[in-house]
């Protein structure tokens, strides 16, 4: 008996220094994100500009076949590139120690819309709409492998276990819609044709990191329930599922009393909004009411659940109802041979949805709200890579150079910013750092990137990091 009194006894006692250290921890938590929140809300807004669609292209597409035109490199096909341009960069395990051919690309450029911008003959839709778009030719980036690379844009940080760039959002400016998550990611593939390294995705890519858990992004799934465990199961009505979760809720607030951990108020959150999200998700992934004319806009792939062009589109109709970073991920990219038939294929699937959606967002008035970037984790090499052949060649990773668009959300549009050199190898004029572009997004949805922060690990942490970042002011209206 006495053994048993005193467990007790250091139970209890252990119970009250749990509650008691948690509690505070808490307390000075939530006064220390809310600050930091106020800190991210107070500063002035740029004029309505409140959503960011994140076009991530996984596997990395080619700068020289798409956005970066090199037409005088058909004259050096097949041969060398000088010492002097590849000035001993790292390459990779894949093409250390072979010889570096040239290999230009087969794709025809030619200007478009009124602003002239140099266009690829892949991209008819988004030719369409070459004067909304602005492309940094500029962009560099550290990881040479798709792992860290992928983390690193998606993240701020090659090492796993930061929070994301739409959970920095969710943090910093908080919830535009009670009934839907802030922060909703979209993932799509193309397969016709053989495609190969079609990587997987992981979570951490959208995770919360070490911020609160309601703050990762939900990823919605291509067959089934958009969100697991979605529907309730049979014999279970809206009226019971109330009846449960009202119950479970009281246990938590009584779990959250005792020991005052903060997730277990995220968790109180968290299966409110799952309950909210029954009525509000299949009215969202419901695209029957949309006019036919729409559907058109976005080809015939929309119909198909899963595909981009079905995500872009309801991408659309996710910023009408105030998620505030929706971020498509489209695999497929990674075209170390046969990227002349791979990439039209790739072209097929996000040239007309990506066209569409800018043209949807600017009749409704939303493009100017709205923030669209198509990014890759990294660029391709200007040499060759398995097969040579004037039509049929492949390319290998290339962190120094690479190409990104940006449209809508003040983006100067029909404009391109910084310049490679004639290899499309090295960055010569207005270099931006993915950190820059990590800025310039926060800046335009009216955040300080130097101030959006999270004590971790005895650092004030951001989704810029440690190292120098700057707005990139010049492709802003």
């Amino acid at each position: 008996m006495q053994h048993v009194e005193e467990f007790l006894r250091l139970q209890a006692r252990r119970r009250f220094l749990t509650s008691a250290g948690m509690g505070l921890g808490a307390t000075v938590m939530s006064s220390l994100g809310a600050g930091q929140q106020a800190q991210a809300q107070t500063m002035p807004l740029p004029p309505g500009v409140d959503h960011v669609i994140f076009l991530f292209m996984a596997g990395a597409p080619s700068q020289l076949d798409l956005l970066d035109p090199k037409p005088d490199l058909a004259r050096m096909f097949r041969q060398p590139l000088p010492a002097s341009v590849s000035n001993g960069q790292r390459v990779t395990a894949m093409t250390r120690g072979a010889t570096q051919l040239v290999a230009p690309s087969m794709f025809r450029f030619a200007p478009r819309g009124e602003s002239g911008l140099e266009m690829c003959e892949l991209l008819p839709h988004l030719s369409e709409v070459a004067d909304e778009l602005c492309v940094i030719r500029s962009m560099n980036t550290n990881a040479i492998n798709h792992d860290p690379a992928k983390t690193f844009f998606c993240t701020g940080a090659e090492i796993p276990g930061k929070p994301s760039m739409g959970s920095w959002l969710s943090y910093g400016l908080g919830s535009m819609n009670r009934d839907l998550p802030d922060f909703i990611v979209l993932t799509s593939a193309f397969w016709t044709g053989g495609t190969r390294n079609v990587q997987a995705l992981y979570s951490r890519l959208w995770g919360s990191g070490f911020l609160p858990s309601r703050h990762q992004g939900a990823a919605f799934q291509v067959a089934g329930d958009p969100v697991l465990y979605l529907s309730n199961p049979a014999g279970v009505d809206r009226d019971v599922r109330r009846r449960m979760l009202d119950a479970m809720q009281r246990i938590n607030q009584q779990h959250l009393q005792e020991i005052g951990d903060p997730e277990i108020r995220t968790t109180i959150a968290q299966q409110e909004m799952a309950f909210r999200m029954q009525a509000s998700v299949p009215e969202l992934t419901e695209i029957g009411s949309e006019p036919e004319h729409v559907f058109e806009r976005y080809g015939a792939e929309v119909h198909k659940p899963g595909s981009y062009a079905r995500n872009c589109l309801l991408a659309r109709r996710m910023v009408e109802r105030g998620v505030r970073f929706i971020q498509l991920f489209h695999r497929g990219w990674d075209h170390h041979n046969i990227l002349p038939q791979q990439l039209r294929g790739q072209c097929f699937d996000v040239d007309q949805p990506s066209a569409a959606l800018i043209q949807d967002l600017r009749l409704r008035g939303l493009l100017d709200r709205t923030m669209i970037v198509f990014a890759g984790e990294f660029g391709r090499t200007c040499y060759g890579q398995g097969k040579l052949e004037r039509d049929d060649y492949g390319r290998d990773h290339h962190p120094r150079c690479f190409s990104a668009w940006v449209a809508g959300g003040g983006v100067r549009g029909g404009t391109t910013y910084g310049r490679t050199d004639d290899f499309s190898y090295n960055v010569v004029e207005n270099p931006v750092a993915v950190r820059d572009l990590h800025a310039t997004m926060l800046h335009q949805l009216g955040v300080d990137h130097r101030r959006l922060t999270f004590p971790f690990q005895g650092l004030d942490q951001r989704l810029t990091g440690v190292e120098e970042a700057r707005v990139v002011h010049e492709i802003l209206s």
